[in-house]
């Protein structure tokens, strides 16, 4: 339970170090978001899958990159909490695909989809 507790205050520490850059990306997904939903209606379910799978391949090469990156390697996990940790890391870049993707994909299928047959005047 202790290395949980000492993740967790890690992971704030270093929240607290970039605070604005977490603020910044808040705020662009907010306005990303509030765009997709006025411009995309509708187009949000057939741009899920789109998100998904780039969620899934950024997790997966943040689970294999991210040992590296911090000059270790995969081989060096021994302890449940290790894997549990990196496999937590792995889902934020992922979750943070998707919640950039999806309504990014929605406004990319209304742009190219177009909004659907024309009505004559």
């Amino acid at each position: 339970m202790y290395e949980i507790w000492l993740v967790i205050n890690i992971l704030w520490e270093i929240a607290l170090g970039i605070w604005p850059l977490l603020v910044a990306a808040g705020l662009a997904w907010i306005a990303l978001t509030a765009w997709a939903l006025r411009r995309a209606r509708g187009r949000w379910r057939a741009a899920l899958p789109v998100a998904l799978a780039a969620a899934a391949v950024v997790a997966f090469l943040a689970f294999l990159a991210v040992p590296g990156l911090t000059r270790s390697s995969l081989g060096e996990l021994r302890y449940w909490v290790d894997w549990a940790n990196l496999a937590g890391i792995a889902g934020g870049f992922g979750g943070a695909t998707l919640a950039f993707a999806w309504p990014l994909a929605a406004l990319l299928r209304a742009t190219v989809g177009g909004a659907g047959p024309s009505v004559p005047a």
